[in-house]
């Protein structure tokens, strides 16, 4: 997690400007960070609230955005069920997409380990730390930031890298072009509801194409 904690800082710390400018309460902006803990959500909501939207727009979108941490939960299971509720509780709210990756490259197989634990942790605390102390020195600094900079527009940037990172194989690929579209399309409707309807198209078109691809045909046991 040392390796990739200045491209995590860099990203918290756009984001904590872009908050800083939203005109949010410093308090609540500061709550905000330490509690949500997911840039991406984040950002999607900060216009959500600056215009007054309602707030199941406000949590729908914030879903739909963070709706991969169900992926990796779920992937997590085989490691970690058997701990008690509340430490699984723990281990979900400190759980982001860079440990996620090297927590399952350094554990391929599906199955407890004692180490598993100190790994996660290790790597959960580098970033959540990279994360948050950039995050909220932006929220400090949003007025020394001139506004022509394009903090605002960096964040989209780097949200597209990150998107254009994970486009690897057809089907990904395909759902984000299906997300693009979708999105411009439906840019006049208010709320920012563009984006949720983006989301749903992705991932509407995403399960037609898992569908429609064949799989290979699995041995027959002549036993049987």
């Amino acid at each position: 997690m040392v390796g990739t904690a200045i491209g995590i800082a860099a990203w918290g710390l756009i984001t904590g400007v872009a908050m800083g400018k939203s005109g949010l309460p410093l308090p609540l902006m500061v709550l905000m960070s330490l509690i949500v803990f997911a840039g991406s959500a984040q950002l999607a909501v900060l216009p959500l609230l600056g215009a007054g939207a309602p707030a199941w727009v406000v949590w729908a979108t914030a879903l739909c955005v963070n709706l991969r941490f169900v992926i990796f939960s779920a992937q997590w299971r085989a490691y970690f069920m058997a701990y008690p509720l509340r430490q699984r509780l723990w281990l979900a709210h400190f759980t982001a997409d860079l440990n996620y990756v090297l927590f399952m490259r350094r554990f391929p197989k599906p199955e407890p380990a004692p180490e598993q634990l100190p790994y996660f942790w290790g790597g959960a605390v580098t970033n959540w730390v990279a994360w948050q102390a950039p995050s909220i020195a932006g929220l400090f600094l949003a007025d020394v930031v001139p506004v022509q900079w394009g903090i605002g527009f960096a964040g989209t940037l780097a949200l597209l890298a990150l998107a254009c990172s994970l486009l690897n194989d057809r089907a990904t690929a395909v759902a984000g072009g299906v997300a693009g579209c979708a999105a411009v399309a439906a840019y006049a409707l208010p709320y920012k509801l563009d984006i949720v309807v983006a989301i749903a198209a992705a991932v509407s078109i995403g399960l037609l194409i898992d569908h429609s691809t064949p799989r290979p045909a699995l041995p027959v046991d002549d036993r049987t």
